[in-house]
């Protein structure tokens, strides 16, 4: 890998077969330039690989200089501030020097966009026009779930500019590969709108013990779901009661 650049293509989130092709057909028109050394893509919410694990990954592999390319719109600002300070937790973490790390503009601010979206309209010009049923279908039943545990993933603006989206990826991921519906009690997880501690963001909150915790990482996630979902005892380095007076930010343990 030394001399050319490594790119990651990330997106947001994807579980399913079809989206994640798509975002290797991106990976693989990017490597067709011919101006790189490899090309991944990784997901910064739901989805594997994770971008912090595919960086990584790349630094294992001994890259000389990284480039990240959010193929998202629109870019918020808050991702940018998200992945300023994710990047420089992954690398302290790490204990190595990362090489350099470069993050392409958001799409919109390229100067070929606007063909892009032309192609895009004239593209739909040509298709048939999407047909609609006539009748609409009767109401459909669901099962309601059993599971003991709800776990809400605050995604007010302070902690959605803290990492709440990343927080709900890696949540919803170990939720998939742990199988937590069935295990333990159970749980199911949720997004949620502000819960109320700003300044102890990214806040998650345990119900039915209406457990909160603040300051919550990867890390954080993984201590609450063996300690807490798993094993039914709250994780009290990360947690704070909920007794209505002020609480400040723990020290990370």
């Amino acid at each position: 890998m030394q001399g050319r650049p490594v790119a990651i293509l990330v997106a947001r989130s994807a579980i399913a077969a079809i989206p994640v092709a798509e975002m290797q057909a991106l990976v693989d028109l990017v490597m067709a330039q011919g101006t790189l050394a490899s090309a991944h893509l990784a997901f910064s919410e739901q989805g594997e690989p994770t971008l912090r694990h595919q960086c990584k990954a790349v630094v294992d592999a001994g890259a000389s200089a990284i480039i990240i390319v959010p193929v998202m719109l629109p870019m918020e600002p808050s991702f940018a501030a998200w992945l300023t300070r994710s990047l420089a937790r992954w690398e302290h973490e790490d204990g190595r020097a990362w090489p350099p790390i470069r993050v392409a503009p958001s799409l919109s601010q390229l100067p070929f966009m606007g063909n892009l979206l032309a192609s895009a309209v004239n593209a739909a010009l040509d298709r048939p026009a999407e047909t609609r049923p006539v009748k609409m279908p009767g109401p459909q039943g669901s099962v309601v779930p059993a599971q003991k545990r709800r776990v809400l993933v605050c995604h007010g603006g302070p902690c959605t500019a803290a990492g709440a989206p990343l927080i709900w990826g890696h949540l919803r991921n170990e939720q998939a590969r742990l199988s937590l519906r069935t295990e333990g009690d159970g749980m199911m997880s949720a997004k949620s709108t502000c819960l109320g501690p700003c300044n102890l963001a990214p806040v998650v909150q345990v119900c039915p013990e209406n457990s909160y915790y603040g300051g919550v990482d990867e890390k954080a996630v993984d201590r609450i779901i063996h300690a807490h979902l798993l094993g039914g005892v709250v994780a009290e380095e990360y947690a704070y009661a909920a007794d209505g007076k002020k609480k400040f930010l723990h020290e990370a343990p």
